[in-house]
C-alpha cells in the first residue's frame, strides 16, 4: 500500500514542476463588451495561450499560458495593436 501511495505522489510531481505561467497587463481603448470579446478571440487563437480573461471594468487582461510557453510584452503589445488597442505598461 505504501508503495502504491508513493508511486501516485511521484506521478504528480511533473505536473507541479511544469505549472503554467500567467501575466496580467493593462489595456486601453476598450469601451464595450465587444471590445473585450474581440481581444479574447485574438489571444485565444495563439498556441501559447491556454486562457484569456479581459475585464472591461478594470481595463486589464489576464493571460494563462500553456505549459512551458509564454508571450513577450512586445508580442502582447503587437497583438493588441493589431486588434485596435494599446497595452498599458506599468508606471505609464
Amino acid at each position: 500500500m505504501k508503495k502504491l501511495i508513493l508511486l501516485s505522489v511521484l506521478a504528480l510531481i511533473p505536473h507541479f514542476a511544469l505549472a503554467s505561467s500567467e501575466k496580467t497587463v493593462g489595456v486601453s481603448g476598450m469601451v464595450c463588451a465587444f471590445c473585450s470579446q474581440g481581444i479574447e478571440k485574438s489571444f485565444k487563437a495563439l498556441p501559447e495561450v491556454q486562457e484569456v480573461h479581459v475585464s472591461l471594468k478594470e481595463k486589464k487582461m489576464h493571460l494563462i499560458f500553456n505549459e512551458g510557453k509564454e508571450l513577450s510584452d512586445e508580442k502582447i503589445e503587437a497583438v493588441l495593436k493589431e486588434a485596435g488597442y494599446k497595452m498599458l505598461r506599468e508606471g505609464a
